[in-house]
């Protein structure tokens, strides 16, 4: 007879009064209602959970009908697929019908509801996003999930090509799942179905590839799985741009991150393995639908050259009054993982280090200096308002720069008065 193992005592999320209450009415008149995938997983492996999701017998109208009669706010967020969120406590729980697959296009699914835990757990991608955990918390394993996770092994659950084919972004979430939660080398069976079915990945939307290659380089060092992927040909499949730049400098920066305590950053990791071209990162944004904010800061990253090392702090906060802090601060952190990099071989690229350090240092305390004058002002000393105006400022303002921003309100006037006084 197989150890029981539970998740009770190590899930705080699993005590909450509302949660229970939600399970038990779920579960009432022979019903079942068990917690399912990431929180089970994360709760096994010690990690945080953001989300709590349930699986249940009852179908998606009786969901509702019970969460509502226990005075729960109850959402049809996915009722066709079974799925109806229910607002608890103020905290949100996905509650889906137990399904299982009756035609997949590698995109989409329809599924069909049904009372089969085993049938339900098949239908889902790994062994270890397939647990349930009971009430008291006693954790349900139909696909040998469990043993997966002890030796933190990623596996799809039955056969690799089908699961794929059911759906290509498994692809994706693969690699992103074990750069999460893998180690060692990924299987075998999933690693050959990957590069054999890459092709797949071209009939998914944009959205869905970004948002996936995005919580991949979240992950807290997804240096090994990018390496499986560009040995599968995935990498290159959904972002060619890295395929003659390369990914090594992940390394470095990965190690930058842990010795300085950056937080991971998507961004500043998809730019360590791409080519600084403005051009190029126009078209990547375009093709993989970035947002305006991450668009724009590819875009001006690949066209801000590298700082020298040797620049002076009065020369950085002029750059960085007249140009955008993030971008100085992407490309201080890139030269900076990878001077550190290069300076076990290379002394002087230590010294490099250093200088970066400390611009960068600048960069994290500078705060930008407010102008101390305005049209207004200008205006006030008899000039009308206009292109000349206009003109006077920036040339005002230029000065102001050009002198460290230490010309004060007063000596700016005069400035102007003395242009603005006819011959």
């Amino acid at each position: 007879m197989s150890e029981t193992v539970t998740i009770a005592g190590r899930a705080d999320w699993l005590e909450d009064r509302h949660l229970q209450r939600l399970l038990a009415v779920l579960a009432e008149g022979g019903e079942t209602a068990r917690v399912a995938g990431g929180a089970v997983r994360n709760a096994l492996l010690g990690q945080s959970v953001a989300d709590v999701d349930i699986a249940a017998t009852t179908l998606p109208e009786e969901t509702v009908r019970r969460a509502e009669r226990a005075g729960f706010k109850a959402v049809p967020t996915g009722i066709e697929h079974g799925t109806v969120t229910v607002v608890a406590g103020g905290r949100p729980f996905e509650v889906t019908t137990l399904r299982a697959d009756i035609e997949t296009d590698g995109r989409h699914a329809r599924v069909s509801f049904g009372r089969d835990w085993k049938a339900d757990a098949e239908r889902r991608d790994f062994t270890i996003n397939a647990l349930y955990a009971e009430a008291d918390g006693t954790v349900v394993d139909l696909v040998g999930g469990l043993a997966d996770i002890a030796a933190r092994r990623l596996r799809f659950i039955g056969d690799a090509e089908a699961r794929i084919r059911e759906d290509y972004l498994r692809i994706l979430r693969f690699f992103r799942f074990f750069a999460w939660y893998g180690d060692g080398r990924p299987d075998a069976d999933g690693l050959k179905a990957c590069a054999r079915l890459k092709e797949g990945l071209d009939r998914l939307s944009a959205e869905r590839v970004w948002a996936e290659l995005k919580k991949l380089l979240a992950a807290p060092d997804p240096s090994r799985a990018l390496l499986w992927m560009r040995q599968a040909g995935v990498l290159s499949r959904v972002l060619p741009e890295s395929e003659k730049w390369g990914i090594d400098a992940i390394h470095a920066l990965v190690r930058a991150e842990a010795d300085f305590g950056w937080a991971p950053d998507p961004i500043l990791r998809l730019q360590a393995m791409v080519p600084p071209d403005a051009a190029r990162m126009k078209a990547l944004a375009e093709r993989l639908k970035f947002s305006i904010a991450e668009t724009n800061r590819m875009e001006r990253w690949a066209l801000r050259p590298a700082l020298d090392p040797a620049t002076t702090e009065g020369t950085l906060a002029k750059l960085l009054y007249l140009g955008d802090p993030q971008v100085f601060a992407d490309r201080l952190r890139l030269s900076l993982a990878t001077a550190r990099a290069r300076a076990v071989e290379d002394t002087s690229a230590l010294l490099q280090a250093g200088g970066f350090s400390r611009l960068l240092g600048f960069t994290g305390k500078w705060q930008k200096p407010v102008f101390p004058i305005k049209g207004a002002d200008i205006t006030a000393l008899g000039a009308a308002p206009g292109p000349k105006l206009g003109a006077l400022l920036k040339r005002l303002e230029k000065d102001w720069i050009e002198s460290g921003f230490i010309l004060e309100r007063d000596a700016l006037l005069k400035r102007a008065a003395r242009e603005l006084k006819p011959d």
